[in-house]
């Protein structure tokens, strides 16, 4: 019966704080933004703009930080002691200090080690980004490679190895891909913090989703009606990313339907192979 009473509260004041915030998005939508503003062919170009300029630095800033988070990860569980130190370090370094900071070592700091007028780069902003975003979220990939890594079981290694398979092979034909599919939704995750943190490039003037919103709201004096098109660009990311890891999980069914790993699994296990394989 307490239960019972707990929950109706508890659903109760969420029903409450969710129409409260509807009917403040609402009033705000009514009343706030000037919709003449927000489809104008200016504000609606520059948005797009900056877009189609974010969803560039996301992709390759992810593909470069998943490439780099595999090498991390791989020297984080290196039995060489100097190669593991290397790495700890590098992923306590990127993780421990400030993103914008890390830019701002990259966009400010990197062009001073050149002769005034020499450094080759003339436009160093969107360069300095990707490697910044690249650098700041290698570590945190790494981080989730090496969990991944750590959750295969250790009877996969060893089955691999008795059938004849040298270490680098078995780590890249049987324990990577498993632990690929444990660490997705972690690097998932990060991916979609990667979007976000695209909002600090407006920092090292790149001119970014926020970088728009700042002239715009500077300029009109309206920060709700531009601040529409930053929520729907945003949103538009993260959720094409979520619904890209969720149809990479879905598809990841290595452990089930895999002839290797079933193998693999019964010597692992100690039974026996063939029999594994019929079953």
């Amino acid at each position: 019966m307490r239960d019972r009473l707990v929950r109706r509260v508890g659903e109760a004041a969420a029903a409450g704080f969710v129409l409260a915030i509807g009917g403040l998005l609402a009033w705000i939508l009514s009343t706030q933004v000037d919709y003449r503003l927000l489809f104008s062919p200016l504000i609606a170009g520059r948005f797009a703009e900056a877009f189609f300029l974010v969803i560039q630095i996301v992709v390759i800033s992810s593909l470069l930080s998943v490439s780099l988070g595999v090498l991390v990860g791989l020297g984080r569980i290196s039995t060489s002691s100097v190669t593991g130190r290397i790495a700890k370090g590098y992923v306590e370094f990127f993780r421990g200090t400030p993103l914008l900071f890390q830019l701002f070592v990259i966009y400010y700091g990197v062009p001073r080690l050149w002769a005034t007028g020499q450094f080759p780069i003339p436009e160093w902003a969107v360069p300095a980004a990707i490697i910044g975003l690249t650098l700041n979220h290698g570590a945190y990939v790494g981080e989730a490679i090496r969990g991944g890594i750590d959750a295969v079981p250790d009877g996969q290694m060893e089955a691999a190895r008795s059938l004849g398979m040298s270490r680098v092979m078995a780590l890249r034909e049987v324990v990577l891909p498993q632990a690929w599919r444990n660490a997705l939704a972690a690097i998932g995750n990060d991916q979609i913090i990667l979007v976000k943190d695209t909002s600090l490039l407006t920092l090292i003037a790149v001119p970014e989703i926020m970088s728009v919103f700042r002239n715009i709201n500077s300029n009109q004096l309206d920060p709700w009606t531009p601040l529409v098109w930053v929520c729907v660009l945003y949103l538009a990311i993260t959720m094409s990313i979520s619904q890209l890891v969720n149809g990479l999980e879905r598809r990841s069914d290595w452990g089930s339907d895999s002839r290797m790993f079933g193998r693999l699994s019964g010597l692992g296990s100690g039974g026996d192979v063939d029999g594994g394989e019929e079953a």
